[in-house]
């Protein structure tokens, strides 16, 4: 080969070295990561699908790549995001925070897999035609926080670590999806411990601080905090509220705890995830999500935080203290 046909031919691979690995990059499958949630309170379960998605053997950046998107409590964005991944042509779509996440991404599209990590019933809101087979587009792990006897079982906590309250304030989203669900099964919880209950009710920051205020007039004495996206994204403030007013306070996500929080009780959400990365995986080699049966919480966590106990001045009762699966000193 002569020496000028030789730099052409060296020449010409050079150039196509970018344009070959960039399409190497596209032929990677993409995973649509949709929340109603937010980063900034999504950390550790966002952890637990990539372990998952790795238990499966795809990593992000690696052998597969996912976009996100994060509704941080609006539920209204959530189908416009569902829109964007669908048009997107994403291999898999994730829909995690709640009820509303999937059924947003379940109403954009039939075809494309949903993998879903939500509470509510599935069945009910037509995601899947049944827990043992799916039969669509879509499955995932079912993690209900809001079922009458999950209500019932923190606030029985709640009372039995401040058993002198007469009045407790529950604080609740009217425009979760669940909220029709949660109320009565507040109300039914607080009849069965014999104790009074003021609801109020929050969707948005202006509300809150509303809600915080009517709560603190009524005068209640500890405050339970109902499954809701919205109230995930706003954590911090929560729980500063409930150190302020020196308020015991029981919640949905051990995640409260850990962040301050007083008692939590509820399925493992990072365990839910966690099984939601290894669906993904699972379906991005090939398996039909109408195969895969959705996954119901076998992991319940109890967390009680004896720091926050101690500066509100409650003794934990023994018995208590030996049925939590974790305690914060």
């Amino acid at each position: 080969m002569r020496r000028r046909d030789f730099i052409k031919v060296i020449t010409a691979s050079v150039a196509a070295w970018p344009l070959a690995a960039r399409a190497q990059h596209s032929a990677m499958p993409v995973i649509g990561f949709m929340s109603a949630r937010s980063p900034d309170d999504t950390g550790p379960v966002l952890q637990a699908f990539l372990k998952g998605l790795g238990e499966a053997s795809f990593f992000d950046g690696q052998n597969v790549t996912i976009e996100y998107r994060w509704a941080r409590g609006e539920y209204g964005q959530l189908p416009a995001f569902a829109v964007e991944f669908v048009q997107r042509r994403v291999n898999v779509l994730v829909a995690t925070g709640g009820e509303a996440s999937a059924v947003a991404a379940k109403q954009a599209t039939s075809t494309i897999p949903i993998v879903f990590v939500g509470g509510g019933d599935p069945v009910k809101a037509g995601l899947v035609e049944s827990f043992n087979r799916p039969g669509g587009n879509a499955t995932g792990s079912f993690v209900t926080t809001s079922q009458p006897e999950m209500e019932q079982k923190r606030l029985s906590l709640l009372h039995e670590l401040a058993p002198g309250v007469p009045l407790i304030g529950a604080l609740l989203n009217p425009n979760f999806p669940e909220a029709a669900r949660q109320l009565p099964a507040i109300e039914q919880a607080a009849r069965t411990i014999g104790r009074r209950l003021f609801v109020a009710k929050a969707s948005d920051d202006e509300e809150l601080n509303a809600a915080f205020a009517l709560l603190l007039r009524q005068g209640i004495g500890a405050l339970l905090v109902a499954a809701d996206a919205y109230f995930d994204t706003r954590r911090d403030r929560i729980i500063a509220f409930a150190a302020q007013n020196r308020l015991p306070a029981v919640y949905h996500f051990r995640e409260y705890a850990f962040a301050g929080g007083l008692l939590s009780y509820g399925p493992s959400i990072t365990d839910a995830y966690r099984q939601a990365g290894i669906y993904t995986g699972r379906v991005l080699k090939g398996e039909n999500p109408a195969d895969l049966p959705v996954l119901q919480p076998t992991k319940f966590d109890f967390v009680i935080n004896l720091k926050t106990a101690k500066t509100l001045g409650l003794t934990v009762p023994f018995g208590l203290l030996n049925a939590a699966d974790e305690v914060i000193e």
